[in-house]
């Protein structure tokens, strides 16, 4: 026979297969939620509340990966001391912890 005639008489489905299929559509948007819209808000969030609680003196890293010491905060810019004397002017959205001065002053 011919391939598309079997196709074309085939049974559509059993009665109730457009619920389940809506509830296979619910439960994936479930678990999207959980696995990475609700950790991606947590994480974010988190970040915020480093930004507001900066401290003169804390060492942080910028998002192009440079290593310093905080100076200056105004509202919208940190001045950081990379090197002696050396200080530059950085927006405070590419502000973030720098995970190696957490760790030695766990220590």
């Amino acid at each position: 026979m011919n391939v598309l005639t079997l196709l074309l008489d085939a049974p559509v489905g059993a009665a109730g297969g457009g619920s389940m299929m809506w509830i296979m559509l619910i439960a994936m948007f479930v678990i999207m939620y959980f696995f990475m819209i609700r950790p991606q808000n947590k994480k974010q969030k988190e970040i915020a509340n480093f930004r507001k609680s900066l401290q003169v003196n804390q060492s942080v890293i910028t998002a192009g990966g440079i290593h310093g010491t905080i100076k200056e905060i105004t509202d919208d810019y940190v001045v950081l001391e990379i090197a002696s004397n050396v200080k530059i002017k950085i927006d405070k959205n590419s502000i973030f912890a720098d995970a190696s001065a957490a760790s030695n002053q766990s220590k």
